[in-house]
């Protein structure tokens, strides 16, 4: 059982329903708990797994956690996941204990404000099997800043799926007659959700000042939050609404990624975010702020360039150094398909997940089973445990 907030078109929300649809089902069931509204993605599986939503009705919302332990013992959960910190992490795993759940486990996609873990969150360190990271130096985050035990910290990479994020000269095509584009129109763009970390608002910057010496330069902003309204006004307000392209959410995120010339990222705080892997993937050089693992992915003029947090200055001048030549961006685009397929498949994460759940799941189930045979523990000691007598009952 996944327990997140919601469902919209972001990275880790995809990279979730990505994973679910690899998983092998012989070994792992899963289905999706969203304590507010299940989303576009979440209604858009809803016939796949089972998704349960509308848990959480505010902040201060007690009720979520009976709804939570009477969900959990219903399904008969063996693994709660929790994704992202914040209130999915502190009521998914504490209902997750409560009701008995063997193993219990939270995967963290990003580091520092809004997604920090925070106090409340440390005081069930205790009662949490296992901590994931997306990236090596994420897991190093985790260990040196949250505070989290070495040995329960792990590292699964984030992972794309090779075979569906490809270059596609085609796309570059439809996407540009789509927007009635000249097709030798230039463009850049992101995918990420609109919320005020992701800071769209440098991108709008970036290209009011690259308006002048990238005459053809349109930029694609594909996703959707909070945030549209101010990116709307920011891009009227300095004269780029005409070159500034708001799709909303979209279903066709390859064919869309596939059409860049440059993938563009501003994001204040990141772990190692899944577009980036994906831009990576269908040949398209990226343009990043530094923040996070994203020096994991991003190789210094090498498949991208990297820049300070907020450097608009420095961020136009990489993304005209990207634009130089279309010869240069090939090159980083085929140097960026290279190090996903190496190093990011879909399906090493989706063994990563299935495997850390079987070994923790074992881990609880032997000791009930050889107990029950009297190799090692006692009925008694069986019985002392929720987690355990939870899982004997469930068997």
């Amino acid at each position: 059982m996944f327990v997140i907030t919601s469902m919209p078109v972001g990275g880790a929300e995809t990279l979730l329903v990505n994973m679910m649809r690899r998983m092998d089902p012989a070994v792992i069931r899963p289905e999706v708990v969203c304590l507010k509204e299940p989303g576009p993605l979440g209604e858009q599986i809803a016939g796949e797994f089972p998704v349960t939503a509308s848990l959480l009705s505010g902040k201060w919302d007690l009720r979520v956690l009976p709804r939570l332990i009477h969900l959990m013992r219903r399904r008969r959960s063996d693994v709660v996941i929790t994704v992202g910190a914040g209130d999915k992490m502190f009521w998914g795993r504490l209902a997750a204990y409560l009701a008995g759940v063997p193993v219990i486990a939270s995967a963290l996609h990003s580091t520092g404000w809004p997604d920090g873990v925070g106090r409340l969150n440390r005081l069930l360190t205790g009662m949490t099997d296992a901590f994931i990271g997306v990236a090596d130096s994420h897991g190093e985050f985790l260990r040196e800043f949250e505070r989290f035990p070495d040995h329960k910290v792990h590292v699964i990479r984030n992972g794309v799926d090779c075979d569906r994020f490809v270059p596609d000269q085609s796309a570059r095509e439809s996407v540009r007659e789509e927007l009635g584009l000249a097709a030798e129109t230039s463009l850049a763009g992101i995918v990420a959700a609109l919320r005020s970390e992701k800071n769209h608002s440098m991108l709008i910057d970036v290209a009011a000042r690259l308006k002048s010496s990238h005459p053809d330069l349109h930029w694609l902003i594909i996703g959707d939050g909070p945030e549209k309204e101010s990116i709307e006004a920011s891009a009227k307000r300095l004269g780029v609404a005409d070159r500034v392209h708001l799709l909303g959410t979209r279903h066709d995120t390859p064919r869309l990624v596939a059409s860049l010339d440059v993938f563009t990222l501003c994001s204040l705080n990141e772990a190692s975010p899944v577009s980036i892997l994906e831009a990576l993937a269908c040949g398209v050089p990226v343009v990043s702020t530094d923040v996070g693992s994203i020096k994991e992915s991003i190789l210094e003029g090498k498949t991208g360039y990297l820049v300070a947090s907020e450097d608009v200055d420095g961020y136009c001048d990489a993304v005209a150094k990207v634009m130089v030549s279309p010869e240069t961006r090939r090159e980083m685009g085929r140097a960026g398909r290279e190090l996903v397929i190496r190093t990011g498949s879909l399906q090493s994460m989706v063994s990563g997940y299935q495997d850390l759940a079987t070994k923790l799941y074992d881990r609880w189930v032997r000791p009930a089973t050889e107990a029950s045979a009297g190799l090692v523990r006692t009925a008694t000691e069986i019985a002392s445990s929720p987690r355990l007598r939870k899982s004997s009952a469930s068997k």
